[in-house]
């Protein structure tokens, strides 16, 4: 037994870091749209757009090998749920690009006020 590791607490816990009042939440990135991703119609989506970008990054064309490439939905799905299956909005992208292009898209839609 031990004490929980949050400054000033002085519950008693057998594993772990925290007690349950302190314990981090894991934070569920996409899980909305998780059962989607495991799809068959996903999967067979996504080889389609691998084959159509020649397995090669549509932003740095760098050439993206097997599961290291990245999908991405240009449109996302929480904006437009009926474009999810459209090829047109799927692209593919490395994993570094995957990254900065999400990261734009989050900046572009996070400030938009209307003065």
């Amino acid at each position: 037994m031990k004490y929980c590791s949050e400054q000033g607490c002085r519950q008693l816990i057998s594993k772990g870091r925290y007690c349950d009042k302190h314990r981090r939440k894991k934070r569920n990135v996409g899980a909305s749209n998780k059962p989607f991703y495991g799809t068959d119609a996903w999967k067979d989506l996504k080889a389609f757009c691998y084959q159509r970008d020649k397995g090669r990054c549509t932003r740095c064309n760098k050439f993206v090998f097997g599961k290291t490439a990245q999908h991405h939905h240009i449109i996302p799905i929480n904006v437009r749920p009926d474009l999810k299956l459209n090829a047109d909005n799927v692209t593919t992208l490395c994993p570094k690009c995957h990254m900065i292009v999400e990261n734009e898209t989050k900046s572009n839609t996070k400030y938009k006020f209307n003065w």
